[in-house]
């Protein structure tokens, strides 16, 4: 929004940064400016209005004040998710959804507690800009023609040496494919391994929209409890032994942390070798272990071709690049090959240049130990500033990863905290919806990694008062 229709009267004798205040707030609140536009610069709107930029920046304080606005530093100031005047006057208030909007934080900056993103304050821009255009030129200058389906050979080589050295997977690079992110790479594996309409073992709790996918694909998704082992292998055998499928976190159980123990791993093998069934190790966080090293893979024990190796660069490098990776058994190389060249192709060739460049130099691995170290430290603030601003409404209950979780009392709504914490600026996970089983246990997964510890303790003061 490069304008906004005020009209300042400098004959009254109210200020003009309360005219301006005015101005905007009857703009927002008639519906005329839709929720999350940007505002104007204080620059901007200055210049426009012939105003002094502390003027302007009253009013925009205001705005915020009133939770009319967000500030969002070097993004900018948008308007906040609320109802118009118009929707509150006529008695209609749509009903609220079961889960906060998945949509919300698509395309947007990183919010304050947002889970799944990588900080975005120290991301290498001006080295990445750089690996971008070069692969921007080479892909420009290369000869015309088809790319592999598979992915780029030289990331898929790249990836592949990766995992051997970090992972403990020794694999080739002809069973890796690149795929579009984890979504893509749990399509091919469905269809590749005709998985329709068959049933499967998800963790409880576990990601949300995987058990989504599932029940896209007609499979029928069993909710096994998870305990400070991972997942229970024994009560998936009680609940249902004939399972086509295993999904899977095992290095870092999403959203709890916990790894999995090397006995369930190895039972975990024996019931799909025994039954013919077959494991999805979602490898979400690498090796971004932020205590000690990572656990091997789950894929390194493997010995009878029966896990399905799924990782990406979305914790690690950025979730805009939508890029992923598959890893199959050697004898499921060729048809999951021709899967992906029939129906299911690499991303942008250019996104795979860059990426592979940034493996091959260094620079992915240097970045990872950077992150461990920054993530660790912002996890550790959080938990401290938890522990002095909201001790009695919100306990810390464990950490996982790029997380911390936290529990709630048992009458408080985590999913209507959750929707109205977006209107400070704040964008916590309701814990409940990632449980199939009831009860669910009620509290808030927080993101450390797109933290501000110069307002933290603000933040965590607001959400203890929306958790009260």
């Amino acid at each position: 929004m490069d304008s906004l229709p005020i009209d300042l009267d400098r004959a009254k004798t109210t200020p003009l940064a309360k005219q301006i205040y005015t101005a905007i707030r009857e703009t927002i609140e008639s519906g005329r400016i839709p929720a999350n536009a940007k505002l104007p610069s204080w620059r901007d709107l200055a210049a426009q209005l012939g105003v002094s930029r502390g003027t302007v920046r009253l009013a925009y304080e205001r705005l915020i004040d009133e939770q009319l606005a967000i500030g969002r530093g070097a993004a900018g100031t948008r308007v906040t998710e609320r109802a118009s005047l118009s929707s509150a006057s006529s008695g209609c208030s749509p009903e609220a959804p079961p889960v906060p909007d998945r949509f919300h934080d698509y395309g947007t900056v990183p919010l304050v507690f947002q889970m799944g993103v990588p900080a975005q304050d120290e991301f290498p821009y001006k080295l990445w800009s750089r690996i971008l255009t070069r692969a921007a030129r080479c892909t420009a200058s290369a000869p015309v023609g088809y790319p592999d389906p598979r992915g780029d050979p030289s990331l898929r080589r790249e990836i592949a040496a990766y995992l051997g050295m970090a992972r403990g997977l020794r694999c080739s690079p002809s069973q890796v494919l690149i795929t579009a992110g984890f979504s893509g790479a749990l399509g091919l594996v469905i269809r590749g391994l005709e998985l329709e309409r068959r049933t499967a073992w998800v963790e409880d709790p576990g990601f949300p929209l995987t058990r989504s996918a599932l029940a896209m694909a007609g499979m029928t998704a069993i909710a096994v409890p998870v305990d400070d082992e991972g997942l229970n292998v024994a009560a998936g055998l009680r609940m249902a032994s004939d399972a086509a499928l295993a999904v899977v976190t095992p290095g870092q159980q999403a959203p709890l942390g916990m790894t999995m123990s090397l006995a369930r791993r190895l039972a975990l093998l024996e019931w799909a070798r025994n039954n013919d069934a077959w494991i999805i190790e979602d490898d979400y966080l690498s090796e971004l272990q932020l205590e000690g090293r990572a656990a091997p893979a789950l894929a390194s024990l493997d010995h009878g071709g029966r896990v399905l190796h799924i990782g990406t660069f979305s914790k690690t490098i950025s979730p805009a690049l939508r890029l992923g990776f598959l890893v199959v058994p050697p004898e499921r190389a060729r048809r999951f090959g021709d899967l992906a060249a029939c129906l299911s192709p690499a991303p942008a060739a250019t996104i795979q240049r860059a990426v592979a460049d940034f493996l091959h130099d260094g620079h992915y691995l240097r970045h990872l130990r950077r992150m461990k170290r920054l993530y660790a430290a912002r996890r550790e603030t959080l938990i401290r500033c938890l522990c002095e601003e909201a001790s009695g409404s919100i306990e810390v209950q464990a950490t996982a990863g790029m997380a911390v979780v936290t529990r709630l009392r048992e009458s408080a709504s985590d999913v209507d905290i959750a929707s109205r914490a977006l209107q400070f600026g704040l964008a916590p996970a309701p814990l409940s919806p990632w449980y199939m089983q009831s009860p669910q246990p009620r509290g808030l997964l927080l993101g450390v990694t797109n933290l501000n510890e110069l307002r933290l303790a603000v933040d965590c003061r607001r959400l203890a008062e929306l958790a009260r």
